[in-house]
């Protein structure tokens, strides 16, 4: 009978074990200088090596080569413990075996020398699910071990375990295991077992198992079986209910450009596929994340990564302060699709609230398809239509105030408004405008900013209009500079009125005084 991936595959020896470098690291060094201790506590999520971390040691302790960190698999001990019949190793499941009338009967045995090995060895899972009395009769043989017993207790919440049982204990804490690390070990199963792969299906497997690598095996025996003895990377995703990431870039595009119609199609399209939004908004939350990394540190995207190049992309489309927003809301979206009608519902309205609180003008409207007019009524529909849709009227270039009138009327926000709010209208037609930025403040020019700008103003002027950039030398009537001119002179006149004032000029010939014009504000 064929043996499951997670038995078949669960590490033997210390060196075998993947991601817990530092316990096996402290564990090493301890048996090879003989430094034992009567009780060990293995803390850690679910698959990530304590049962296997103890059954290791067991043999470490009752290898028949000696006390060593490298048991040699082979004697009648190692085979013994490895195939689950060595007589001096009892494991017990805590969450089966509450009450203390088991942990007494447990106890009682340790009294009595080992049947064949050098340690009688007892291995407790999920200890902290043993009541108080069970605990309080392991605490007597805790305090006062016979030489040839060794305690191996293993929880997922330490937290439940009584303080005293702790303190007579040695404590590990393993970590969740890097998918990086869970990749590499699939990789070396899957070439050893024979199977064909590609990388993607090994990535979506290894992301899935949450940092458990037990799980990580679970999860490739069903994709093997699912793929028909082959992992391909449409049926894994079928099999985890992962989202294609076409779906999430086509729903991020949506977003930079405000296109509500678009998100609510992506939507749709995911439905109809039967997938999971759930996972959906956590794979988008991870996307996000790596968007906001890579606009930070281009550098942190793998040169092999097949997104790469669309992530980086995708990550020009937003400014740094959206991504942020849009993760908050990824992140509290799914804690809250839970509470929502149904999963579709939850997820579109998570999609809406993104382009809701989205920086974008403040007269903008979400891109929805009209509705068709019923008979009758026709012609007022489509005119009110028409007129809700227009375009706004084109501005004058003549006047470097119309410039700032519609600056004032976009309703950007941060970094795309600074750049505006730093422009001249240098020519204005119907089909085209020219912005001018002294250099100064060319800093302001990267493209996230003036495609924001550039689509607010397609908003407002009409989608076809055309805007051009450019740099260099300007005539001082962008609106930061008109709002710069006006508050200096604000401040001249107010300085002047106060050095003009007879009461200030006497205090400072009687006194010998100075003024600080920093310290005046204009009314």
């Amino acid at each position: 009978m064929t043996q499951v991936l997670a038995r078949k595959w669960r590490p033997r020896t210390f060196t075998e074990l993947v991601g817990q470098e530092h316990v096996v690291r402290a564990l090493s060094n301890a048996l090879r200088q003989q430094r034992l201790h009567h009780a060990y506590l293995f803390t850690g999520t679910r698959g990530v090596g304590k049962t296997t971390l103890a059954r290791i040691l067991a043999k470490s302790l009752n290898c028949e080569t000696g006390v060593t960190d490298t048991p040699c698999g082979k004697c009648g001990a190692c085979t013994d413990i490895d195939a689950g019949r060595f007589v001096d190793l009892i494991e017990l499941d805590a969450a089966s075996n509450t009450q203390v009338d088991s942990m007494r009967e447990l106890l009682d045995n340790a009294l009595y020398a080992p049947t064949s090995g050098r340690y009688k060895i007892y291995i407790i899972d999920e200890v902290h699910m043993l009541s108080r009395s069970a605990f309080n009769a392991m605490l007597k043989t805790l305090e006062e071990p016979p030489g040839h017993v060794k305690f191996i207790l293993a929880t997922t919440d330490p937290q439940k375990i009584p303080v005293t049982v702790l303190s007579r204990c040695l404590q590990f804490g393993l970590k969740q295991i890097p998918q990086q690390q869970i990749r590499d070990r699939l990789i070396h199963v899957l070439g050893e077992e024979g199977i064909t792969t590609d990388a993607p299906s090994v990535a979506l497997v290894a992301r899935a198992a949450e940092g458990s690598l037990r799980d990580a095996l679970s999860l490739l025996d069903q994709a093997i079986a699912h793929g028909g003895g082959t992992l391909e990377e449409s049926s894994t995703r079928a099999m985890l209910g992962v989202v294609d990431k076409t779906y999430l870039h086509a729903i991020l595009r949506a977003l930079a450009a405000g296109d509500g119609a678009a998100l609510a199609a992506e939507a749709e399209r995911m439905s109809e596929r039967s997938l999971s939004f759930e996972s959906a908004l956590q794979d988008l939350g991870v996307m996000l994340h790596r968007l906001a990394l890579a606009q930070v540190v281009p550098q942190s995207l793998p040169e092999d990564d097949p997104d790469a190049p669309a992530l980086l992309e995708l990550s020009q489309r937003f400014a740094a302060d959206e991504l942020q927003l849009y993760y908050q809301i990824a992140v509290q979206g799914r804690a809250e699709i839970g509470l929502a009608p149904d999963e579709h519902a939850g997820f579109v309205m998570t999609l809406l609230r993104m382009l809701a609180f989205a920086p974008v003008a403040s007269g903008a409207a979400i891109a929805v398809p009209a509705p068709r007019p019923a008979s009758g009524a026709g012609l007022a529909a489509s005119a009110s239509s028409a007129a809700a849709t227009a375009p706004a009227k084109p501005v004058s270039g003549g006047d470097p105030s119309a410039w700032a009138d519609l600056v004032a009327q976009l309703g950007l926000s941060a970094m795309a408004n600074q750049l505006a709010l730093r422009c001249e209208m240098s020519s204005r037609s119907e089909e085209e405008i020219e912005l001018r930025i002294s250099a100064a403040d060319e800093k302001l020019f990267d493209k996230p900013y003036r495609d924001k700008l550039t689509a607010a103003l397609r908003r407002h002027l009409g989608p076809q209009l055309r805007v051009n950039f450019a740099s260099g030398e300007t005539a001082g009537v962008s609106p930061k500079a008109i709002t710069d001119r006006k508050a200096g002179e604000r401040q001249a006149a107010a300085v002047a009125e106060i050095r003009d004032d007879p009461f200030v000029r006497g205090l400072i010939e009687d006194f010998d005084g100075s003024l600080d014009d920093s310290s005046i504000r204009p009314k």
